[in-house]
């Protein structure tokens, strides 16, 4: 079986959706399972429909309406007939939505957010597999809530990997187009919890390993992995074929293009993962697989915006030991703080954060207790892997330099715009 991952983008309006069609009909669909996104932006619409509810705003009606007005507009793109069975469907599921909002009781954001954003994959993959019927590619919708089981780390779940195993390989269909969605599971009560945002591609590479597929592809709007993200570098160049070992390390600092999560499960079964353009599905794309002799030639650059840069130094002067690295460690794990770099000397210690949860302020009224805290926010964190004095100077240039940490192979820079 291959795994097919298709992305937000690839499926933001009725064209990408006959794109899905055009793609399957050129690279064959049986055998095939597909992990699906949300629609475009559907995640951060919905999150504007958290944001109103636990704000008690006037503004939540109509929030929702957006989120329903721009499906009901796709929907009546691809189907000339609202008599369609996926009319009433979609209607279910926003009256789903609907019924939640009005009866929920937990005063848990993380549990809410959870339960709302999924009905942005619950939709899409109920739109594309009507789609796909439609056009005459028949699919079997599986709802992934079913498949892949989690504790109630709501917003960043871990997969219990025996339940889920036992699941996927005794009840996904063979020698049929399955369509499920990404980023969702459920907790022990059924619950439903996501894997982390952008957790689509890591819902493939488990499919993938319990199903010991043949390979992953992940369909994406750019020709593979580049070495640079276009958006903040030109002349960015495609990376043809990486190792599973560049590609973690890559993840690992930040590229967008592949989810850090995923490529563990892919390595230890040695499954090849693919990255290519949804816009031309011919073309070769990136691959990524077993070897050592697999890796890039020339820098890559990733990049973090919005960050946050904490420096901590002692308020008597005394060294920073281990036993304060270790609380300090705690203490943003405690706060979920997603740490990119750490930097210290004998008596500071510096760390540049994302803070996704909003928690530096409460974070900071503790480590203030015991330390002097300074802090800059809306840093940018340039990681170059193969860096080079060329590469280097290319980012550092009209920028402020607020740390440089270099190692073997790999620099990362903390700037401010000047």
């Amino acid at each position: 079986m291959r795994i097919f991952k298709f992305g937000g983008a690839s499926i933001k309006d009725a064209a990408g959706i006959r794109n899905v069609f055009s793609v399957l009909q050129q690279t064959g669909y049986e055998d095939v399972l597909l992990v699906v996104s949300a629609m475009g932006k559907t995640t951060n619409a919905l999150e504007i429909v958290i944001k109103d509810y636990f704000d008690k705003s006037a503004a939540l009606k109509s929030s929702v309406q957006e989120v329903k007005k721009y499906h009901n507009q796709i929907l009546l793109d691809l189907f000339d007939d609202d008599k369609n069975a996926v009319f009433t469907d979609v209607n279910k599921l926003f009256a789903d939505l609907d019924y939640f909002l009005s009866q929920n009781k937990s005063p848990n954001y993380n549990f809410v957010y959870d339960q709302v954003v999924s009905f942005g994959e619950l939709i899409s993959t109920t739109i594309l597999s009507h789609f796909m019927n439609f056009s005459g590619i028949k699919t079997n919708w599986i709802d992934v809530r079913n498949f892949i089981k989690t504790d109630n780390n709501y917003r960043d779940a871990n997969v219990n990997w025996e339940l889920t195993q036992k699941n996927i390989s005794k009840n996904v269909k063979k020698k049929v187009l399955n369509i499920t969605q990404g980023f969702l599971g459920s907790d022990e009560n059924n619950f439903t919890t996501t894997l982390g945002r952008e957790g689509s591609d890591y819902t493939a590479a488990i499919f993938a390993y319990c199903l010991n597929a043949e390979s992953v592809t992940i369909w994406k709007d750019v020709p593979g992995v580049m070495n640079a993200d276009p958006r903040y570098f030109e002349n960015a160049s495609l990376l043809n074929h990486i190792s599973y070992r560049e590609a973690i390390e890559l993840a690992f600092y930040g590229a967008t293009v592949i989810h850090p999560k995923t490529l563990q499960p892919l390595q230890r079964k040695e499954i090849p993962l693919f990255v290519k353009s949804f816009l031309n599905p011919t073309l070769p794309g990136t691959s990524v697989s077993k070897g050592t002799d697999l890796e890039p030639e020339l820098p890559c650059f990733i990049v973090k915006k919005n960050q946050l840069l904490i420096s901590l130094s002692s308020i008597d002067f005394s060294f920073i030991m281990e036993e304060n690295i270790s609380e300090i460690f705690a203490l943003l794990h405690q706060y979920k703080m997603k740490v990119h770099l750490i930097q210290n000397s004998a008596i500071s210690f510096s760390v540049c954060v994302d803070d996704k949860f909003g928690n530096f302020t409460a974070l900071k009224t503790i480590l203030s207790k015991k330390f002097k805290v300074s802090y800059n926010e809306n840093v940018s964190l340039y990681t170059i892997r193969h860096f080079d004095e060329k590469a280097s100077k290319m980012v550092e240039d009209g920028k402020s330099v607020l740390l440089k940490q270099v190692s073997r192979e790999t620099m990362q820079i903390v700037t401010k715009e000047t």
